[in-house]
């Protein structure tokens, strides 16, 4: 007769314990929390970063300063003296400006000499004024040419007496 080999049975092994498992399970747990919160925390801060970080394309601002402007303004006999600043995209343009700055000059006093004290006291009447000059030079200067592309008008002294 065969030697019976005694089985192990669920009697002579000692209870498995499931903390373990629970621990195991805590551990994963926390370790899938705290690596998503640093990613989604750090990834907008570099994010941010590269957003506030200027680029190696960003192009110096280009202004051209015009010489001051006097007219007389209507009704009244007050006059405007006025020196306007020019932004521009391109350094091609300033130089199109300075060929044709009698031109742009001519179209600038026109404008002014139209306008009446009261309209340029206020400040949207100076916002107006500056979006109405940049419109006026952004129209091409002669038939043919390249539009100048005037980003920004800018007052730099202004006086109505």
């Amino acid at each position: 007769m065969a030697a019976q080999i005694p089985s192990a049975t669920q009697e002579n092994l000692p209870p498995k314990s499931k903390k373990w498992l629970w621990l195991l399970l805590l551990v994963l747990i926390l370790a899938g929390g705290g690596g998503a919160t640093w990613y989604f925390l750090f990834k907008n801060e570099t994010d941010k970063a590269k957003e506030n970080k200027p680029s190696a394309q960003a192009i110096a601002p280009i202004f051209m300063e015009l010489e001051s402007f006097t007219v007389n303004l209507p009704p009244d006999g007050q006059f405007l003296q006025a020196t306007f600043t020019l932004q521009v995209s391109d350094g091609t343009d300033i130089e199109n400006m300075k060929l044709y700055l009698p031109k742009m000059r001519s179209q600038i006093l026109l404008l002014l000499s139209n306008k009446t004290a009261d309209n340029l006291i206020a400040l949207q009447g100076k916002t107006l004024l500056t979006e109405e000059i940049m419109s006026l030079l952004n129209q091409p200067l002669e038939e043919g040419l390249k539009p100048i592309k005037v980003t920004h008008v800018f007052i730099t002294s202004f006086i109505i007496q």
